[in-house]
């Protein structure tokens, strides 16, 4: 693990590696129950991998990596219900279940932030899938990295979301800023990584994205 700030990029450097080591071609591993998800600890538990590879039937969805074109690139996040039965009062990203009717995994997830929290899909220009990941519910969730314009403006769905906020890219992308911690996947122990800015905990599958993106931007 690097230690340190990496080399701070602007949003335009950042989509532009983005756009060079991702794509939109759809990663066989979300639907093919015989290839693993992305696993975050390159020493996990034969057994957790064992049981991740067992989940049937295996459930899609995606969420939105939204890159917000300020001054100082930000990444925004949502705030969960405390009342929702999976999840709840967690720090997310916007996102859910691939549907039928969606064309594309990131047509999912365009249409996700538009019902969770009013973010308009004509400020969005998607970029490129990160890895796919696995949660014990079952599903497997696909990121879609997205560069969002300036002057959106977001109305919540108060049964999903209790708020928003954005956290700067440079801290994000700054692998000194997080820890790793043990988590329960299904009975089984695993390793999660988490991040603490300000008030906010992230931690978990959306921790372990912010944690793709390092490793896809700065690692490869």
């Amino acid at each position: 693990m690097t230690s340190g700030m990496e080399r701070p990029l602007s949003t335009d450097q950042l989509l532009a590696l983005a756009r060079m080591h991702l794509s939109l071609d759809v990663p066989a591993a979300l639907t093919d129950p015989h290839i693993m998800p992305h696993l975050v600890d390159r020493d996990t538990d034969p057994a957790l991998i064992a049981a991740i590879a067992a989940v049937r039937p295996v459930r899609t969805a995606a969420v939105l990596v939204p890159v917000v074109e300020r001054e100082e690139p930000t990444v925004l996040f949502t705030q969960r219900t405390s009342q929702l039965a999976d999840h709840g009062g967690e720090i997310a990203f916007a996102g859910g279940k691939i549907e039928p009717l969606d064309m594309s995994p990131a047509a999912a997830a365009l249409r996700e932030a538009e019902e969770e929290i009013g973010l308009d899909r004509h400020f969005i220009d998607p970029i490129g899938y990160l890895d796919v990941h696995a949660v014990p519910t079952g599903y497997r969730i696909l990121p879609t990295v997205a560069r969002v314009r300036e002057g959106f403006s977001l109305r919540f769905n108060p049964g999903e979301v209790a708020g928003v906020f954005e956290v700067p890219l440079s801290f994000l992308m700054t692998s000194a800023n997080y820890r790793r911690e043990t988590a329960d996947w299904n009975g089984l122990r695993t390793t999660v990584y988490a991040v603490r800015y300000k008030e906010h905990d992230i931690w978990g599958v959306t921790a372990g994205i912010l944690r793709n993106l390092w490793e896809r931007i700065y690692r490869e």
